[in-house]
């Protein structure tokens, strides 16, 4: 009997301290070492949270190996020419050429006539030929009454004229639209040959021609079907050096 009451006295401790199931406990038990809970009043701490950011450009790599060349684009737009750029210096001599053939020595020379008298007609007017003598290698033209300069270099020219009784003479040897020298008699009772001669320096494609100048008075060329009064003549002196 005594043993069954010191049990119980025993239990007794154990029982007082297990919560009753129809009330909640007030306060739950705690250790004397644990952290106190914060109050509802009072703001909770919450701690941030940490994330590792990766800096991926510095963990660059080794160089990779060189890729196939792709394939070409489209050609673009042309685009507006540039400035002229400055004159670059002058280039050093070249070697002399071999000698030319002798036998090609190059050669221009004409000689051609008028049977027909001509009176000018209008102010400025060229002389037309209709008699061939000599035309090396066809430079003066028959049709315009010029010759062309293919073989630049010293030419030799002359004209020769017949004048008409009572009227004036009155003509230019002419170096494309440039007078060179004048023919000219003026109005007499006697016809006369005039003549008139000159050098020049020609370049590729110059022309020389004989232009009647008809100012107050008529002007006029005699020449006839039977003798020719009117010649024109020309022929190279010295080819231009290269």
């Amino acid at each position: 009997m005594l043993t069954m009451c010191l049990r119980l006295l025993l239990l007794l401790p154990l029982v007082c301290c297990v919560p009753s199931l129809s009330k909640s406990p007030s306060k739950l038990c705690r250790r004397c070492c644990d952290q106190p809970e914060p109050s509802a009043d009072t703001p909770q701490y919450q701690m941030p949270e940490v994330r590792t950011v990766i800096n991926m450009t510095i963990l660059k790599g080794d160089k990779g190996d060189k890729g196939d060349k792709g394939t070409p684009g489209k050609p673009g737009v042309d685009g507006p020419p540039g400035y002229r750029g400055p004159m670059g210096p002058k280039g050093s001599k070249g070697q002399a050429g071999a000698p030319g053939d002798a036998c090609k020595i190059p050669q221009s020379s004409f000689s051609v006539g008028r049977r027909k008298s001509l009176h000018s007609v209008e102010y400025y007017q060229a002389l037309v030929f209709d008699t061939v003598f000599v035309n090396l290698h066809e430079h003066f033209n028959m049709f315009k009454g010029k010759f062309y300069c293919y073989v630049p270099g010293i030419y030799f020219f002359n004209i020769n004229i017949h004048t008409w009784n009572f009227k004036e003479t009155y003509l230019h040897l002419m170096h494309n639209d440039k007078e060179q020298v004048i023919l000219y008699a003026q109005p007499s009772e006697r016809s006369i040959m005039q003549s008139q001669s000159v050098m020049m320096n020609l370049a590729l494609n110059d022309e020389v021609w004989v232009r009647l100048y008809k100012r107050e008075r008529e002007n006029a060329i005699y020449s006839d079907d039977v003798d020719v009064y009117i010649t024109f003549n020309g022929y190279l002196v010295a080819p231009s050096i290269q």
